[in-house]
């Protein structure tokens, strides 16, 4: 069984992740996150004053409205689709100088590629910020191909944990548990294997918005254990040969042991505490899967979410992965059998 946050993953080695680069005294991601998009779009409606031609709500609601401010771009008022782009160039723009920082860090030297991930990769209008920030970095002469992460963020998150899994869960089941943990949501699903790493799909998803009901940190953790329950119930009910394993993506540095060492500060609660550990609350809770012991292991959220790419990455060498979500996600890899490769040659 691998260690929480393990650096030797079979195919890849991990670099570094959860990087905190600091810009002024404040960190680089508050940047290039969720937020500071939301921020940007808001200054922008608000130099129109009374002229302001979008809906007439608060940014941070229509920000979540993504079809209509996708409809606003394509067919809307052609004044309000101005607004968006301009707030969609000037977040580019940031996105930008943050990879470019990210590119002078030791571990993320000579990266090949960069997959976004995260909520804003969701949707029309974050797929054109990574489109036009893939502009700009060639423009600035920077040589690394950028690309929004393939599968929606509510199942890459959950898909990449197959990488954290022992090999007999592959030769004996049909799925694993995973758990996706953020700022704002926490993602809980069955993840089904497929016959070949890229037809790997979630069977069952469970999607909750902790934000909204601002939990505690122990009731958040009851709340997944019981959400893991009902899906363990779900899989023996269709017959489904779920494996007693339990793969969980989590911000912040993990330590071998399944505490959280920093970076956990946008979670419900203290989940830095040293007396706090999410993989032996959960074994606790769930000692038996369909009658077989449970495995669990955990590692940081971008890690898993680049993992879920890693079957795509056998073209280059080195490649790194952000989320842009309530932060600013890293994680960087080496392709261990492209490295190999290159040292024989």
């Amino acid at each position: 069984m691998l260690p929480h946050g393990a650096r030797d993953l079979g195919r890849v080695h991990v670099d570094d992740y959860n990087v905190e680069l600091r810009d002024n005294g404040a960190f680089l991601g508050d940047q290039a996150n969720k937020k500071s998009f939301q921020a940007i779009l808001d200054r922008w409606r608000n130099g129109l004053g009374d002229a302001d031609p979008l809906p007439d709500i608060p940014t941070k609601e229509l920000y979540s409205r993504k079809q209509e401010l996708e409809s606003i771009l394509l067919r809307g008022d052609p004044i309000a689709a101005g607004v968006l782009l301009g707030a969609i160039e000037e977040f580019s723009q940031s996105l930008r100088d943050a990879i470019g920082r990210f590119l002078h860090v030791a571990a993320w030297r000579d990266t090949e590629r960069i997959v976004v991930g995260g909520g804003l990769r969701e949707g029309r209008i974050g797929e054109l910020v990574i489109g036009r920030t893939a502009v700009l970095l060639r423009d600035s002469g920077r040589a690394v191909d950028l690309r929004p992460v393939r599968h929606h963020p509510d199942a890459a998150g959950l898909i990449g944990s197959i990488e954290l899994a022992p090999q007999w869960t592959r030769s004996r089941f049909d799925g694993i548990l995973a758990v996706d943990i953020g700022g704002t949501n926490i993602r809980t699903g069955i993840v089904e294997f497929g016959p070949d790493p890229g037809a790997a799909k979630v069977r069952k998803l469970d999607r909750w918005r902790h934000a909204d009901d601002e939990p505690a940190r122990d009731e958040a953790v009851d709340e997944l254990i019981g959400i893991l329950r009902k899906l363990i119930e779900a899989a023996q009910a269709e017959a489904f040969r779920l494996a007693p394993f339990i793969g969980i993506a989590c911000p912040g540095m993990i330590r071998a042991g399944g505490t959280i060492e920093r970076g956990a500060q946008n979670l419900p609660g203290d989940w830095e505490s040293e007396d706090f550990n999410l993989p032996a609350r959960i074994l606790a809770a769930l000692p038996r899967i369909h009658g077989e012991p449970t495995v669990v292991t955990m590692h940081n959220d971008a890690v898993v979410q680049g993992l879920s790419e890693a079957h795509l990455m056998r073209d280059v060498t080195r490649w790194g992965v952000l989320t842009i979500g309530t932060g600013l996600g890293n994680a960087h890899f080496t392709n261990l059998a492209q490295r190999d490769d290159q040292r024989r040659g």
